[in-house]
């Protein structure tokens, strides 16, 4: 059947790089696929593996990995025989590409999703990970594919080979992600919120990089103007738990008004839920978020972290990173909008629909990588073409 094309990733939880490589996998129908996951199959193993991709794990521990796992992996992939190896951000990068490279695999296609590394946010190993990779870029990818235009830009100010660096931007199942006010509603009365309360939320793990206590600083300044609010952070880490977050939120008299939700996997009726989705991050590369919740009809703010305002079309939902002053008039802006020119939210809510339309298909991201690996012209994106 056709072409085949093995991933190397280096977990498959819940996170963009695995929800990218899940939807590519279960929505490409030219190529045949199958997945490696250095660690475990985490939420999208089973996903994948009832949908018919064969996904192979290796079980390996974090940190420097045993000789002995990677002749495991050039093993694996010298007997899948791809077309293609195709591996997922740092780690998988370095291993997969240079296990493929040993295993005589010479299309090898690198994925990077982030758009910074900073010292205190990012590991000192990923950091030299990524130092190394630079110094390798020359030699084992025949692409590298972005997922953000700053991370071209950032990847190729660290020294990664530049003639390599291209961006394909993610796609999106639309028929999941999109406007569905039942199930919004649905999930509002399982939490009991109330209609007449504006819903804030932000989805996304507890991780510093999100910098949840940026958007906890600007609620802060919400709940001192008497403004009527509930804010849902969903994700993995956002727990009553999570004693740290916890008693920020306390500390900040925020316990009335943010609900901790937790990991779900039911996002586009959470999104659906929202009136106003919120990305506080200090740093990202291609917020998966911002574009599922327009997908939905919700309208959104940021920081001006990776291709946020690429996303979002418009500078005056943006505003810098860390600053929660900022942020809050943002929000505030948002809220007012809501409260006193219905037509106009309504208008921006079919906006942000329509921008997800026309630029973040999954069709759109699919054909992309096709054409990349193989430089197929059925339509493709020619941006990774040879």
């Amino acid at each position: 059947m056709g072409k085949k094309v093995l991933h190397v990733i280096t977990g498959l939880n819940d996170g963009g790089a695995e929800g990218v490589l899940a939807r590519l996998c279960l929505h490409s129908n030219e190529v045949t696929h199958v997945v490696i996951s250095l660690m475990d199959e985490g939420k999208y193993g089973p996903l994948l593996k009832r949908s018919g991709v064969a996904v192979h794990c290796l079980s390996m521990s974090s940190g420097i990995p045993s000789i002995g796992r990677m002749i495991q992996l050039v093993r694996l992939i010298r007997l899948e025989r791809p077309d293609a190896v195709q591996t997922w951000m740092y780690h998988a990068d370095l291993l997969g590409g240079l296990a493929a490279r040993l295993a005589g695999v010479r299309r090898v296609f690198w994925g990077v999703r982030m758009s910074s590394l900073e010292q205190g946010k990012s590991s000192r190993l990923t950091r030299w990970i990524a130092s190394v990779s630079a110094l390798l870029s020359v030699w084992v990818p025949k692409k590298i594919i972005c997922c953000a235009n700053k991370a071209v830009s950032v990847h190729g100010e660290l020294g990664y080979d530049r003639d390599k660096l291209t961006m394909i931007p993610n796609g999106y199942d639309l028929s999941r992600f999109k406007a569905d006010p039942s199930r919004g509603n649905k999930i509002r009365k399982q939490l009991g919120l109330g209609y007449e309360s504006f819903v804030i939320g932000m989805v996304g793990r507890f991780d510093p990089l999100k910098d949840h206590s940026n958007l906890l600083e600007a609620l802060a300044k919400l709940a001192e103007k008497e403004i009527d609010f509930q804010c849902l952070l969903v994700g993995k880490g956002l727990v009553l738990e999570n004693v740290t977050l916890r008693d920020h939120i306390i500390d900040l008299g925020l316990q009335d008004n943010v609900r901790l939700i937790g990991q779900r996997a039911d996002i586009p009726a959470i999104m659906n839920a929202l009136d106003l989705h919120v990305l506080s991050s200090c740093s990202e590369g291609f917020p998966n978020v911002i574009a599922e919740a327009m997908a939905c009809g919700v309208p959104c703010v940021s920081t001006d972290v990776g291709d946020a305002l690429e996303i979002l079309g418009d500078e005056s939902t943006i505003c810098p990173p860390g600053d929660s002053t900022a942020l809050a008039e943002l929000i505030v802006t948002m809220v007012r909008e809501w409260q006193t020119n219905p037509a106009a939210w309504q208008a921006r809510r079919n906006a942000s629909i329509q921008r997800i339309e026309e630029r973040y298909s999954i069709e759109s991201m699919v054909s992309a990588y096709e054409t990349c690996w193989f430089g197929n012209s059925n339509g493709a994106s020619q941006l990774c073409a040879d």
